[in-house]
């Protein structure tokens, strides 16, 4: 079914560059598997089975060569939601449910529909995710004793207020100084791994200044057993499988647009290789998926920082995924025994810092800026993933888009290569042999279109004329997604030297341009409205 390239022209010195990189990426997925778990409501050392098992599947069976999967952010909402309505052992089957949907969307080609999930969306439920993770950690933060876990995001906050009379100084204290290390570290060794620093530096803190006065892992799950579990295959029932498919149907569907973004990103850093296969990374983490509950494991996904962490740290294929499971691996044979005196207070703030970054806060609020149809679909989804629930949130905020969609859409966007008049010529202050061309753009460029106009860069830039001059005049709609295209075609023409004039952009476009920031990067003296 897949051709592997992903290993052509491996040599030892690429292999030591994977060691590298392997060993780098575990040290920062060692904090985070087990901060993970915890806030999805189960043991910690669950977030470490799923490091290393779905982490060596997704290595060996996806489709990216950098792609590290593991325990995410954007899954918590939805796994504590699901432990608390149905269970750990629930959970699992839900986990094992969502794999199977997973290889089923690679063998259908499914991937080549994430792309029509909307920006402001995929922003809403994003940004909403990161706002329940931040208030989340407020009880460990503070050391809050009695503090019962909730489904809905209103009755946590009240159960917070409630037991706010229990605040713990020692866990503020602990969980303080793990919110300076984050915050100084980066500007003084950026090199060092930062969440790992920030666990280990309020950790002994508390162990040799206030031993005993904050609540640990040890404390709370009894600590982290020095092994693998044994194999476990969950009991499979009719009624749970009726109770269970909606919920693992949003995992995978969370799962492939996670974990096809974090490829797409990847794809961006290193663009000197192959692109990765959207199909065969479905299949990766569907198996890793069915797999991973098997051993006790919660499901994962593709994790867009760690993916980064590796390129960054020059990995060159696949193994270094491998190395960063055998190095997770090697923590718990040898290390779990130590990680029951990590205090949760000190987890807090690397949770807080992974939603303050997961937030895409300047997109959120460039889109509310809009004030469009994609403002209200934004803030639809938003609010619904906060107060109700991720499911809820996705299937009205795509009706809401898809009600815009109709509303917009007048046909399907069309690119036309059109001569220069001797006008446009004269107005550009450049003689009849200069290198121009222009392209008339009609229809709308929106979600269902972008991606289309994105595949077409390569040939409206793989010329030779340097000035490339886009008429839009018949450009009927034009939404966040569409704004973002056009953002990245700047950024591509940029980068071949080539300039974008844009011509007689209609004044709504041009308003939701300076509305976006779009008109500045573009320059005003690229603005054409009249010829």
């Amino acid at each position: 079914m897949f051709k592997d390239q992903r290993y052509l022209q491996y040599n030892a010195a690429g292999f030591r560059q994977d060691l590298i990189a392997g060993i780098t990426v575990g040290i920062v997925a060692i904090p985070l598997g087990m901060a993970f778990a915890i806030a999805s409501g189960v043991k910690p050392e669950y977030g470490l089975y799923t490091t290393i098992i779905a982490g060596l599947l997704v290595a060996l069976f996806g489709g990216s060569r950098f792609q590290i999967a593991g325990p995410t952010g954007a899954f918590i909402p939805i796994l504590l939601a699901i432990v608390l309505q149905y269970g750990y052992e629930d959970l699992l089957i839900a986990g094992f449910l969502a794999g199977i949907f997973l290889v089923i969307m690679g063998f259908l080609g499914v991937s080549n529909l994430i792309h029509f999930v909307p920006r402001s969306v995929t922003i809403g439920f994003t940004t909403g995710i990161a706002v329940i993770i931040f208030t989340g950690q407020f009880q460990n933060f503070f050391g809050l004793t009695g503090v019962e876990k909730k489904e809905f995001f209103h009755e946590s906050m009240i159960e917070i207020a409630r037991n706010s009379g229990t605040v713990n100084t020692f866990s503020i204290l602990t969980a303080v100084i793990g919110l300076l290390v984050i915050f100084i570290l980066p500007k003084i060794a950026p090199r060092i791994p930062l969440l790992l620093v920030a666990l280990l530096i309020p950790t002994i803190c508390s162990i040799l200044f206030f031993p005993g006065k904050v609540e640990t892992i040890g404390t709370s799950f009894g600590g982290i057993p020095q092994h693998l579990p044994s194999f476990h295959f969950p009991e499979i029932t009719l009624s749970k499988l009726v109770a269970l498919w909606q919920p693992a149907l949003i995992i995978a569907a969370l799962g492939a647009i996670e974990s096809l973004l974090s490829a797409v990103v990847a794809d961006g850093m290193k663009s000197d290789v192959p692109k990765h296969d959207s199909k065969r990374e479905l299949f990766g983490q569907g198996i890793a998926n069915m797999v991973t509950p098997l051993f006790g494991g919660i499901p994962a996904t593709g994790a867009i920082a760690r993916t980064a962490t590796n390129i960054r740290s020059g990995a060159v294929s696949p193994v270094s995924g491998v190395i960063q499971s055998l190095f997770v691996l090697a923590f718990l044979l040898v290390f779990a025994p130590y990680a029951s005196y990590i205090p949760l207070a000190a987890m807090a703030p690397i949770l807080m810092y992974v939603a303050w970054n997961m937030s895409a806060r300047k997109a959120f609020v460039q889109i509310v800026s809009l004030r469009s149809g994609d403002s209200l679909v934004l803030l639809t989804t938003f609010l619904l993933t906060i107060f109700l629930n991720l499911t809820i949130a996705v299937e009205v905020g795509i009706l809401l888009a898809a009600l815009s969609f109709l509303r917009k859409m007048s046909g399907a966007l069309d690119i036309k290569e059109s001569k220069l008049t001797e006008v446009e010529i004269f107005k550009l202050g450049a003689d009849s042999g200069s290198k121009l061309i222009k392209y008339k753009l009609s229809g709308p460029l929106f979600f269902g279109t972008a991606k289309n106009f994105e595949d077409r860069y390569p040939k409206l830039l793989d010329i030779e004329q340097s000035i490339i001059i886009l008429d839009m005049k018949n450009l009927t709609a034009l939404d966040a997604t569409g704004e973002a295209a056009l953002s990245a075609l700047l950024d591509e023409a940029k980068r071949l030297d080539k300039r974008l004039i844009f011509k007689k952009v209609p004044p709504n476009k041009v308003k939701l341009f300076k509305r976006s920031g779009l008109f500045d990067k573009i320059g005003e003296r690229n603005f054409f409205m009249l010829f």
